[in-house]
């Protein structure tokens, strides 16, 4: 459980002494397998993450809104819940903003709140620190305003807010996971249908290791955007064919090597990639649930050549630190994890080979390209929660 004394020593410097001060956690999320099918309507394998999003919170009964991170020092950041709330300056307040608006719209009677944010989730890493920090902040809102909401409404409205005030055009794989997640399984989410599946992982036998490269991407850049029109494109023409399709989900590999020749060659590889991709996911969960590490594994090394590849959304730094994984002993599969275009890479590792993989990969990738990378070693955790 994280030490929160000194997060609520330093709430009160900022904000002010006095009143009940709630702390909730709000984890980050790796995701294990299924990168780029939650748009898709596929399937996603993500587990919930011990480096985490804490806020500590503190009613208010004025309407106000004052929020700080230590993360962006001597800024306080004031809005209302009494009226309509714009998008506005700094950036990452409007994941509050956001998902305040979105609670307000769904008839959520909010109560004003002083909030301060820490965290332990490398922002740009691919562990998607925003979703945390919107989901974080929603079930912070509902505690103070007395409400509860199902975890799956509140990771619809988390979506819709990082789309409409953070301009990020997400799936709703990050959000689902951060606020239903269980401690020790990861989740077979289906994005179509919302239903989950939770595997076990045994923490005896596995553990997921994660390495950040320090190569920050930003999703709301052109490239995500791009990748998503380019399926659109890929959907359109083979519903030309069968109206029946609604998403790459429902077309089959046949069907797409048909198209070869007739369909542009850079939507025919995006395509490729995540009709690939979303059997693979599933084949994994199978995998994992019975403990065939190796098959497992193996999944993850094809996920990444296709990633890299077809879907053309891996870094050199990333294909490295994957390369240089595979080479050690213990360690069954890994793979670029998150968007693409920077972040991190997860790998699935026996618990004896833990250390000796850390000490590899940080000293390895570093006179490579002369950057130190981070690396967390983690279990998967439960989603969000209030903690006091």
């Amino acid at each position: 459980m994280p030490d929160t004394a000194a997060l609520k020593a330093q709430f009160g410097q900022i904000l002010g002494p006095g009143g009940r001060v709630r702390v909730v956690r709000s984890p980050g999320r790796v995701n294990l397998i299924g990168e780029h099918t939650d748009y898709n309507d596929g399937f996603v394998f993500p587990m919930a993450i011990e480096p985490n999003v804490l806020i500590a919170c503190r009613g208010r009964d004025d309407q106000r809104v004052r929020l700080a991170s230590t993360a962006f020092p001597g800024q306080v950041v004031e809005f209302s819940v009494s009226g309509k709330i714009e998008r506005g300056e700094p950036k990452w307040a409007n994941y509050c903003r956001g998902i305040a608006a979105e609670l307000l719209a769904a008839g959520i009677p909010l109560v004003g709140m002083d909030a301060l944010f820490t965290n332990t989730l490398p922002v740009g890493s691919g562990l998607s620190s925003s979703a945390a920090m919107i989901v974080g902040t929603g079930l912070a809102l509902l505690t103070l305003a007395g409400a509860t909401m199902d975890p799956q409404r509140l990771a619809l409205l988390a979506q819709k807010a990082e789309h409409e005030y953070a301009g990020a055009p997400v799936g709703i794989m990050d959000q689902t996971i951060i606020a239903a997640g269980r401690k020790g399984t990861a989740m077979l989410l289906d994005c179509r249908d919302l239903s989950k599946q939770f595997v076990p992982l045994d923490p005896n036998e596995l553990k997921v290791v994660i390495v950040n490269s320090m190569v920050k991407h930003e999703l709301t850049g052109g490239e995500y955007g791009q990748r998503r029109k380019q399926c659109e494109q890929g959907v359109a023409y083979f519903r030309r064919a069968n109206p029946e399709i609604k998403a790459l989900r429902d077309v089959t590999i046949k069907q797409l090597d048909s198209a070869k020749g007739q369909l542009d060659e850079t939507v025919f590889r995006r395509c490729r990639h995540v009709i690939t991709e979303i059997a693979r996911t599933t084949e994994y969960a199978t995998q994992l649930a019975k403990k065939n590490y190796e098959q497992a594994g193996e999944l993850m090394r094809k996920s990444h050549d296709s990633l890299r590849d077809d879907y053309e959304v891996s870094t050199a730094e990333l294909d490295y630190l994957v390369d240089e994984s595979m080479k050690n002993k213990g360690i069954y599969g890994a793979r670029m994890t998150g968007g693409g275009f920077g972040g991190s890479i997860v790998a699935l590792v026996q618990p004896r080979a833990v250390d000796a993989y850390v000490t590899m990969i940080a000293e390895s990738y570093q006179r490579k390209f002369n950057k130190k990378p981070e690396t967390f070693v983690t279990d998967p955790s439960d989603g969000a929660r209030v903690i006091e």
